[in-house]
């Protein structure tokens, strides 16, 4: 875990030295970064910056297969989220998720967290690490603290983006920490359309423990698309791919919040889309 971390911030540092010889981009193309930047990716959280202090409003739906868990558990999930650039570097995300079964009934999922970049995040170009905190309550009505470390660099033809998201339960059914990471990268094809790849390690703990609560280790990887058509103050972003679960729990999973599913029987695959409005002109 601490070599992961450590590796993600030397990649940091080692593209802001190589970005000291890049050009700087027009205020144009920053303007036009700026909307890509509100949230790119569909499973990787990001902060916010002064040079994009907007709030947006977004709107996301996925489809599952045997992907159980809040947002794609074999049906249909919507998600309602609200971004916004505090100020002094602080950046809010919250969202709430509705569930709806193959067999019937809804479900319901919130969370709320504040993160701070600790390290850069002053501009829109170039590195930028944050740490932050937030709550969540599951659908199974369990609520959790949660603490995230993000780690990103952008400039104006690419960028890459991680998350280390470690999460406390207060159930005694669950695990005393459960890990979920995550990682993207995008490059500009033209205009304002990024593609790249995402991916996803959800209860990473399910390598080292047999008795890992939520059902073990997941993997996702897929294609990433993401777009802001010109002069508009809407982004569209999609993601989605096959679900690998690399270990197997001997312990039922539980309905803790996990983007790619619980159900550790069987691989299976997920797809989700997300609109993303901008709430200033």
């Amino acid at each position: 875990m601490k070599k992961s971390f450590t590796f993600l911030c030397a990649l940091l540092m080692g593209l802001a030295v190589q970005a000291q010889v890049q050009p700087n981009a027009t205020n144009a193309g920053q303007v036009a970064m700026a909307g890509n930047l509100s949230q790119p990716f569909l499973f990787t959280v990001n902060t916010l910056t002064g040079d994009n202090p907007y709030w947006h409003l977004n709107y996301s739906g996925s489809y599952g297969e045997r992907v159980a868990g809040p947002f794609g558990y074999n049906g249909v999930d919507q998600q309602f989220a609200v971004k916004g650039y505090l100020g002094n570097r602080f950046t809010l995300f919250a969202n709430a998720a509705f569930g709806f079964a193959r067999t019937g009934g809804m479900t319901s999922s919130q969370q709320a967290e504040v993160i701070r970049d600790v390290i850069g995040g002053k501009q829109l170009f170039g590195p930028s690490i944050g740490i932050g905190l937030g709550v969540s309550r599951d659908m199974s009505n369990v609520k959790a603290m949660f603490s995230r470390v993000t780690a990103y660099f952008n400039t104006a033809a690419w960028r890459v983006g991680g998350n280390m998201r470690f999460e406390k339960a207060f159930d005694s059914s669950r695990d005393d920490i459960d890990l979920v990471t995550s990682v993207g990268f995008h490059h500009r094809i033209a205009g304002n359309l990024y593609a790249g790849v995402e991916a996803v390690g959800e209860d990473l703990e399910g390598f080292w423990e047999e008795d890992e609560a939520e059902g073990g280790a997941k993997l996702l990887v897929g294609p990433s698309l993401n777009m802001v058509p010109a002069n508009s103050r809407f982004a569209f972003s999609v993601c989605g791919g096959p679900v690998f679960y690399a270990t197997r729990s001997r312990v039922a999973p539980s309905e803790a919040i996990r983007d790619i599913g619980t159900i550790a029987s069987q691989n299976g695959f997920t797809l989700r889309a997300m609109v993303t409005f901008n709430l200033h002109k």
